[in-house]
């Protein structure tokens, strides 16, 4: 097993793709665990499984929350949408107690935003914590200057050790549909350096990947969770990790200054894992 030790602007990923034996996850007793799925919403069998592989780790890695990277719905967004697009492809889940946070993509209605199970609140964007971890979930949508002091401020007041961005639009992609949103990253990515944001989560692209840091960020996108681009990235020097051949999820666990994950298709396959530490080994 071939593992890479990288050390950039202050931030160690110990890095561990595609490996016979991935990286395992701590599953530590007092950590903060959860999952991560984006652009999932479209009620399709491949949702279902991913549901059920979801349900089927939970036994063995047992995460308190889920977030939502957004496109949290494809298509008709009725009542009896949120039931075959959300509650039945993930019902184990919620019948645990299991709650999904939600940031709104470009598919999602308005009215996404005051449905309970999202836990949005009827806010585009908010903020919550867990443990030592605060996560701060935009909307790149409509990324106006209002948003953008919120987050500012909001960054500024945190004394969660861990701070973790979420959105739809990725900053850093190497997806061939969309790729890098560079507008969203002028605007966000000097306040997330300032202010100690080591990993960002985002969507939009339907495939698996993960950056090298950048400026000191690991950026994953997390985009096939329902939705797939077969085919649909092509890595760069800027590519850590990606996988384009069936729909995933993240399982993360943070335990004091080390964040681990653990990357999953619908079968079981681990397609990547590793390590960040928040702050550099002295």
């Amino acid at each position: 097993m071939i593992r890479r030790l990288l050390l950039v602007a202050g931030l160690v990923v110990l890095c561990v793709p595609f490996a016979p034996t991935a990286q395992q996850l701590p599953v530590a007793a007092k950590s903060l665990k959860f999952a991560v799925i984006g652009d999932n919403g479209d009620g399709s069998k491949a949702q279902f499984e991913v549901g059920a592989q979801m349900t089927q780790v939970r036994a063995t890695f047992p995460y308190e929350l889920v977030l939502m990277l957004g496109d949290n719905m494809y298509g008709r967004q009725r009542p009896a949408d949120f039931v075959t697009k959300f509650e039945r492809p993930y019902a184990p889940i919620l019948q645990a107690g299991v709650p999904f946070y939600a940031a709104i993509g470009n598919h999602d209605s308005s009215a996404t935003l005051s449905y309970d199970g999202f836990n949005m609140g009827g806010k585009r964007y908010y903020t919550f914590a867990r443990k030592n971890v605060r996560f701060f979930v935009l909307d790149t949508n409509l990324l106006e200057r209002t948003q953008i002091e919120w987050l500012n401020d909001r960054l500024r007041e945190t004394r969660e050790e861990w701070r973790i961005a979420y959105f739809h639009h990725p900053l850093y992609s190497d997806g061939d549909r969309h790729g890098s949103n560079e507008e969203l990253r002028v605007l966000l990515e000097p306040l997330l350096v300032e202010h100690g944001v080591r990993v960002v989560f985002a969507a939009h692209d339907h495939v698996y990947s993960r950056s090298n840091p950048q400026k000191g960020i690991v950026h994953f996108v997390e985009g096939s969770s329902g939705r797939l681009r077969k085919g649909g990235v092509t890595p760069t020097s800027m590519t850590a990790a990606s996988f384009d051949q069936d729909q995933t999820f993240m399982l993360v666990e943070v335990v004091g200054d080390v964040l681990s994950f653990r990357t999953m298709s619908r079968t079981g396959r681990v397609v990547d894992s590793g390590v960040i530490q928040r702050r550099a080994e002295t």
